[in-house]
């Protein structure tokens, strides 16, 4: 009998055991090659199917953001969700390959990874597939999914719900979702001919940049403390201008954005370029890194959550000559990697304007610094070598290094959007609804023309509309004018104006609206006896398009009580007192109140009841005082003629001082370097004159000295370490002993007369001494700095002959180690 049909039994038997809902249940045998197969590794998964009713797209599976097209290596949230009123017990998840059918391992396509392990777990006996930790009622549950490598092609998320013990299960709708690999973002160093744009008029866009390298996302080695993205720098440009490409060279431009995260240098090579640029795009520097979602964590049993702030954003425009877009920004710290687009081409070959661009970015080596790692020193690449992208097999101590070769995960995502269109446009292809909508709900708005002499207070909030239906109205914000420092210039409007309808009505999102998500279920009760307290999140889904700080809760808490009878362990505590002051005089700050317990538990337990509450609060914006400053001066010279020194520039406040103090600085400081300075020779003191060397008669004496420091970069060299002196202690010779001494030196003469270099005749021979030879040398005195060795001749033999005198013993000395310490 097949496992198929001994399967089919047993189901039929918990239905008979059970009686519930069996009938619900239709079972088909299959044929004995399609069931051989089937029983393969997970490929049995909700082999049976319910009977599909009507209602059914209650259940809806969902890829955040909704794409079409995975990225290779990136991370998606999926989300199984029941629209109201409806819920599930239980249910599968599941990616496979299409056209496969879950027989073997490669199969099934990407990994899954549980965010919360109370809801869902890994099927024991199918451990692709993702299923419920307990069967509860629910409804949403949400995993990541990391797509599979490049070369996987289109995958299916399969999902499939258990509801009233009823297994309904989709081969399409909206419980499957179908994606495709997306066509490589960045490819090798190839040169992309760019067609003439045929478009007409011009376009306005914006580009927004979602920053999503987090210590989450990329744990190795992630730098907590100093992670940043620089300014960004870019343009919208003609085909005759590169800001930078794969398989070119970093311009001196591109080099201080990529080292130092500097802009400025950038900026000038882009102004250089004259009609080849129409806009130049800038934004702020995001310290520390921006994070595109809200993430909480748990802490002591509670969540934490960290603070929005809207991605940064630009606006440029685009015209038949310039219609492609460029920038770059420096991953920090890091050696000299950065992320960014290249020739971005906007215009469409129907002769159209692009609606949309959304990208995800990985990052790239500028090829000026050797370093591996965020914080590696600086290490010039020489010779320079081309711009190229980061791989996950570049070097073991990458952050990025994966020994499998994986795809990078994406540090960031770029969108750019068109908002408005002018000027006649010849399109090919009829504008769709998107291109209609788009033209009509975001009008262009006025570049800025506020001179420079008119000194402004930032705008207020908007106001209320003055309709509360939905007949239009007017709402209207103001800013106060400082000063004006030249009276010949006049100064714009200080009061702004814009239609709007009463709550509910409007017919735009407004710019200061963000969308969130639904509430997720609320978590456990603090108190596991008694009353206590429970919390539920949601995060943010869009950010404001006016980049202002969505202020809409994202977390909610009530009060729980859980088993009223276990009277025992509780405990009586005072009502909350008032709140304190707000820690912030502006923007966001934190507040707190406290209570006092009364009555303590009667078993002696400690009171599990919180005494002290934080929250968050908001005070008005924090504004800074404008300051209006002249261009930084030159560097001045290094201020030494040799070695390190430093040099500073300054720049001067141009506003009036009754404006306020200018937290701007107004001189800087940086080191210079000149070549070396020459070092001298550096002695120590003379030491001490050594003994005399002879016992008797004339000798020498020595003294030593010790070079403290070899002379460098052409300095005074050293001077002689080692002196002699002649010493005379006393006369050798006594009595006799005058003419032996005197027969002595006149046979030394000879000596050094013969040519012959016949050997001087034995010292005993002549004294009547016979003399032992000399010992060795002694030990140095010193190991450096200069020290004194000795040696000893003894009488070995005296001849009846000889004077007493003359058969003594001899010493000799000798410098040594006489180099430094």
């Amino acid at each position: 009998m097949s496992v198929s049909r001994v399967r089919t039994r047993i189901l039929l038997l918990q239905c008979l055991v059970t009686g519930s809902l069996c009938t619900a249940f239709t079972f088909t045998e299959e044929p004995a090659e399609r069931a051989a197969k089937s029983d393969g590794y997970c490929s049995r998964i909700l082999r049976a199917q319910g009977a599909k009713r009507e209602g059914y797209n209650e259940f809806r599976l969902r890829v955040e953001g909704d794409p079409e097209n995975y990225q290779p290596g990136s991370t998606y949230r999926v989300t199984l969700f029941a629209s109201h009123p409806a819920y599930f017990r239980g249910f599968t998840l599941i990616a496979l390959r299409e056209g496969r059918e879950g027989d073997n391992d490669e199969d099934y396509a990407g990994n899954f990874q549980i965010i919360d392990e109370e809801d869902t777990q890994f099927m024991t006996n199918c451990p692709p597939a993702v299923t419920e930790s307990t069967p509860r009622r629910r409804t949403r549950i949400q995993v990541f999914w990391t797509a599979p490598p490049s070369g996987s092609g289109c995958v299916f998320l399969k999902a499939s719900i258990v509801q009233k013990k009823i297994i309904y299960f989709q081969d399409e709708g909206s419980l499957t979702k179908r994606m495709c690999e997306k066509e490589p973002l960045f490819g090798e160093a190839t040169e992309k001919p760019f067609l003439d744009c045929c478009a007409c008029g011009t376009a306005k866009y914006r580009v927004t940049y979602f920053g999503n390298w987090s210590e989450k996302m990329h744990p190795k080695d992630y730098p907590r403390r100093a992670n940043h993205w620089s300014a960004l720098i870019g343009a919208s440009h003609s085909k005759n201008y590169v800001l930078w490409e794969y398989g070119g060279y970093s311009s001196d431009g591109v080099k201080q954005v990529a080292e130092l995260g500097s802009p400025v240098k950038m900026e000038e090579e882009i102004r250089q370029k004259g009609d080849d640029v129409l806009t130049v795009i800038k934004m702020k520097a995001q310290w520390p890194a921006w994070q595109p979602l809200n993430v909480h964590s748990m802490a002591g049993g509670g969540f934490q959550e960290v603070l929005l702030r809207a991605a940064p954003s630009a606006e440029f425009s685009v015209d038949r000559t310039r219609h492609l877009m460029s920038f770059l920004t420096m991953l920090g710290p890091s050696p000299d990697w950065n992320v960014g687009l290249s020739a971005e081409d906007l215009c469409t070959k129907e002769c159209g304007w692009v609606q949309k661009v959304v990208q995800d970015l990985i990052p790239w080596d500028a090829g000026t610094d050797s370093g591996v790692t965020y914080e590696s020193p600086n290490k010039a690449t020489i010779p320079q070598e081309k711009i190229r992208p980061l791989t996950s097999l570049d070097h073991p101590q990458s952050p990025f290094y994966d020994p499998e070769g994986g795809a990078i995960t994406p540090v960031s995502r770029v969108m750019v959007e068109r908002i408005a269109r002018k000027g006649e446009q010849c399109n090919i292809v009829p504008d769709n609804v998107d291109d209609i909508v788009a033209d009509i709900a975001q009008e262009e708005k006025e570049e800025d023309d506020t001179p420079e002499t008119c000194i402004y207070s930032n705008w207020s909030p908007w106001s209320a509309c003055s309709s509360s239906t939905c007949e239009k109205g007017k709402r209207m914000r103001q800013r106060m004018l400082k000063a004006q420092l030249d009276l010949s210039v006049p100064c714009p409007h200080t009061q702004d104006f814009q239609p709007c309808m009463g709550p509910g009505c409007s017919e735009e999102v407004d710019a200061s609206t963000c969308m969130m998500s639904e509430w997720i279920t609320w978590s456990p009760c603090s108190m596991s006896c008694g009353m206590g307290t429970r919390s539920r999140e949601r995060y943010v889904k869009q950010f404001p398009e006016d980049g202002s700080i969505c202020m809409l809760p994202t977390e909610e808490s009530e009060k729980c009580i859980v088993n009223e009878e276990c009277t025992p362990s509780s405990c009586l505590v005072t009502e909350w007192g008032e709140w304190d002051i707000c820690s912030a005089t502006c923007g966001l700050g934190m507040k707190r109140r406290e209570r006092m317990v009364k009555t303590p538990p009667a078993d002696g337990s400690v009171c599990s009841a919180e005494v002290v509450e934080v929250e968050k609060c908001m005070m008005p914006e924090c504004h800074t005082i404008p300051c209006l400053l002249s261009p930084w001066s030159d560097w001045s010279d290094c201020s030494v003629t040799c070695g390190k020194g430093s040099r500073t520039r300054q720049r001067a406040l141009k506003s009036p001082l009754e404006l306020g103090e200018c937290a701007e600085e107004l001189d800087q400081v940086e080191k210079c370097m000149l070549p070396e300075c020459p070092m001298d020779c550096i002695l120590s003191e003379w030491s001490e004159w050594s003994e005399c060397n002879k016992s008797c008669g004339k000798g020498h004496v020595i003294r030593t000295r010790m070079v403290k420091m070899e002379p460098q970069f052409g300095g005074t060299p050293c001077l002689e370490t080692v002196q002699r002196k002649k010493c005379k202690i006393r006369k050798c010779n006594r009595g006799g002993g005058n003419s032996d001494e005197k027969r002595r030196r006149k046979e030394a003469r000879e000596k050094r007369r013969n040519k012959q270099g016949r050997e001087e005749p034995p010292a005993d021979e002549h004294t009547g001494c016979k003399m032992k030879p000399w010992s060795a040398w002694t030990d140095c005195t010193k190991l450096c700095g200069g020290g004194i060795q000795e040696r000893l001749m003894t009488a070995k033999k005296r001849f009846k002959s000889s004077q007493l005198s003359s058969c003594k013993d001899r010493k000799e000395i000798r410098a040594c180690n006489v180099h430094p310490c």
